[in-house]
């Protein structure tokens, strides 16, 4: 760990332990803090149901752990976005999401996909669904969930390969027995943009529940011919077998059909303005559709007091298509684009088996909670990509002049560029052991061992006569220790150290070539220090540095996008972040990232270290939101984003400007079971570019806008 971060780590622990130790009136109040987030804490009889969240603070979850911890005892950092929250903000998509999230921006995603950056490493597939991989390249909806997870640093232990930067899991809403209850939503926004959604809760006798979620959006934005549709529709079934045994089995059907926009292109090393609505693609031709089948069961059982297991299957069935004319250059003094683009299809099943034993136990003067599990998965996909062909040209590219909207001549999609299909088999193995050591000292400490298989068939490379069989088994350990020292109940101290590892079959199974196939995973660690204080049961504060390390990572080279390059990264950083009840009529969630990203191990044609700053990582990104209840019916909201400039892409050549976006909503209750609420986003009208593809694919920001949503509940 470097000099600066030792430093910074001693600065943070002394102060949180001064501030607490020698403030009379702070003491006073955290012993008072401390006895009612004990009590929070009794144990209860589980239930099945998991209720509406009043507050923006989540004390308690398994996605740490995998064990149900208070997220203080969880040494690593973890944000997490309520319901509440959710609906507050109208946050339709994990974009929006990331937007309010420190250490983690979102991706362009070529207009087709959920793409994000945390701690500087990119993904399109760490994403989860209550603990389960859901890994194919889609916008996921947000309608039915409870809450969103945003984990931050490598953590192969309880995720399992990938993951390096972190991971984002949505946790589901689930049947409740205690109550019939329902809701539903209608908005619409100046852009026309509407959605309809739905929540009902059925109590079948006292020991099951049937709750069904369901919403439709048309999809539209200030982009020139953008638009679309999607819906989803969530049943699920929960029931008590008895006092032990609880089961709940769900469905999730997710249908998306839009227009891929992939943004602008770049004009002298910033994004091209006065183009905001411009759509630099084909209209008929630019869209992207999904239809995807999400099928889950999950058993639990207690065997005693201190002894229970669960366990989780998952099928998942997903067709994907998207095609596209992108921009791939821009002249301004000759008033030309180039264009590019092709059409992509996939199709993906996953089948993941997961099962946990827990025990409570104790050995002499320590107790543990003692974790014994495994996961078994197969996936199975087909990738096929035809590349565009311009008549004109008698191209993959065509150069044009430029007009709006743009006048593009004659294509097809004849050419196969790529035709594959692999079958990914895995199985892991994992113990972990949470060891209390008296009142004040905490350890969670644990090893998972992963054995990856994957076979693909390159048909295009077979006809063309090269080598198209590729196989590659990967065997790995990826150990996690944090060692955390609580002065108090409600505040913790910790230091940790943990691994993943990402197989050169990549994030889509696509990246397994003749170059890659010899090559050893690629290796992430994650040092952090930090600390987290519950200082209300409905108020935390989380505090962390990190240092993040990737070796052997295989990136697109700038200088030539045919080939690749083989680098190492290095992220350090520092995160803070609020959330929770201010005052009792005030809630709020802050947070502030400062990110450090570069290369390691580049080096020039004469010798000298060449290590670009890692793109779209802003140095330092700021958010806050608040909503005040001014009386029992009205409530106002106020939000701000900041974010500093990042480079498009590794090339470093790009560069999207810092901006700083402003929201306000207003909320007024017509009655206990009706809600207006209107939402203005970007109220200041800032000109701002959130994301980026690459140097000629960057994403422009909405102007502003107004959301309009009735609520009723029944």
């Amino acid at each position: 760990m470097s000099p600066r971060l030792k430093l910074t780590a001693t600065v943070l622990f002394s102060s949180v332990s001064a501030v607490i130790a020698c403030s009379p009136a702070m003491a006073a109040d955290a012993a008072s803090a401390n006895a009612a987030y004990a009590a929070a804490y009794e144990p209860h009889e589980p239930i099945i149901v998991t209720g509406r969240n009043e507050d923006y603070v989540t004390v308690e979850s398994t996605s740490g752990t995998k064990t149900n911890t208070p997220l203080v005892d969880v040494p690593q950092s973890i944000s997490v976005v309520s319901r509440e929250q959710l609906d507050d903000q109208v946050l339709r998509d994990i974009g929006d999401v990331l937007r309010y999230t420190p250490g983690a921006s979102i991706g362009q995603g070529e207009g087709h996909r959920d793409q994000f950056t945390i701690r500087g490493q990119n993904t399109t597939a760490d994403f989860y669904i209550d603990g389960l991989r859901d890994d194919v390249q889609y916008f996921r909806p947000l309608y039915n969930l409870e809450r969103i997870e945003i984990l931050k640093g490598s953590n192969a232990l309880i995720f399992g390969r990938g993951g390096g930067g972190g991971v984002i899991n949505r946790v589901t809403k689930a049947p409740s027995s205690e109550a019939t209850f329902g809701s539903a939503e209608v908005g619409i926004d100046t852009f026309g943009s509407y959605s309809l959604t739905g929540d009902v809760n059925l109590a079948i006798g006292d020991a099951a529940g049937f709750r069904l979620n369901g919403f439709y959006e048309d999809i539209s934005n200030h982009r020139d011919f953008f638009g679309g549709e999607r819906f989803a529709v969530n049943p699920s079934v929960a029931a008590n077998l008895g006092e032990s045994t609880r089961v709940q089995l769900s469905y999730e059907y997710v249908d998306d059909d839009r227009v891929v926009d992939r943004g602008v292109p770049a004009n002298g090393g910033v994004p091209l303005t006065g183009a905001r609505d411009t759509f630099f693609g084909a209209p008929g031709t630019n869209v992207t559709t999904l239809q995807a089948h999400i099928l889950r069961g999950k058993f639990e059982h207690d065997f005693s007091d201190n002894l229970s297991f669960n366990s989780t299957v998952q099928y998942a069935d997903y067709d994907k298509l998207y095609q596209n004319i992108y921009p791939a250059g821009f002249d301004a003094s000759a008033n030309t684009v180039k264009l590019d683009g092709y059409r992509d299809t996939t199709q993906r099943e996953n089948f993941v088996m997961q099962g946990n034993l827990i025990w409570d136990a104790a050995t002499g003067p320590l107790t543990h909670k003692l974790l014994l599990g495994y996961e078994y998965g197969q996936q199975d996909s087909a990738n096929a990509r035809r590349d565009v062909f311009f008549t004109d040209s008698q191209d993959d590219q065509i150069t044009i002049g430029f007009t709006d909207p743009l006048n593009i001549p004659e294509f097809g999609f004849p050419a196969i560029t790529r035709d594959r299909a692999s079958d990914v088999e895995f199985l892991s193995f994992y113990l972990q052991d949470q060891v209390d050591i008296g009142d004040h000292f905490k350890i969670v400490g644990g090893v998972r061992y992963d054995r990856f298989e994957i076979d693909v068939v390159d048909a295009k490379a077979i006809s063309d006569g090269k080598e198209g069989n590729f196989s590659r088994t990967d065997s790995k350990w990826s150990p996690r220790i944090g060692l955390i020292y609580k002065p108090q109940d409600n505040v913790s101290l910790y230091a940790s150290y943990s691994q993943s590892f990402l197989p050169r079959s990549g994030d889509q199974f696509l990246s397994l070539s003749p170059s890659s196939v010899a090559l050893a995973p690629e290796k992430f660690e994650n040092y952090e220090v930090g600390a987290k204080w519950d200082i209300r049961p409905d108020l935390a504060f989380t505090a962390a540095i990190f240092q993040l390390d990737r070796d052997s990572d295989v990136v697109v080279d700038p200088s030539n996008p045919e080939d690749s390059i083989i680098i190492g990264t290095r992220t350090k950083g520092f995160e803070a972040q609020l959330a929770g009840t201010l005052l009792p009529n005030w809630h709020v969630s802050a947070g502030y990232s400062y990110l450090d990203a570069n290369q390691r191990g580049n080096f020039d044609n004469a010798g000298q270290p060449d290590n670009a700053r890692l793109s779209q990582v802003p140095e330092h990104m700021f958010s806050l939101w608040n909503r005040y209840d001014v009386t029992e019916r009205l409530g106002l909201g106020l939000g701000v984003t900041h974010q500093s400039s990042q480079f498009a892409s590794l090339s470093n050549n790009v560069k999207l400007p810092s901006y700083t976006r402003v929201d306000v909503a207003a909320y007024f209750d017509v009655s206990e079971n009706l809600q207006l609420q209107v939402n203005v986003e970007n109220l200041l009208d800032e000109s701002y570019f959130p994301a980026a593809h690459n140097d000629n694919n960057i994403s422009t920001g909405e102007p502003i806008n107004a959301r309009f949503t009735v609520r009723a509940k029944f």
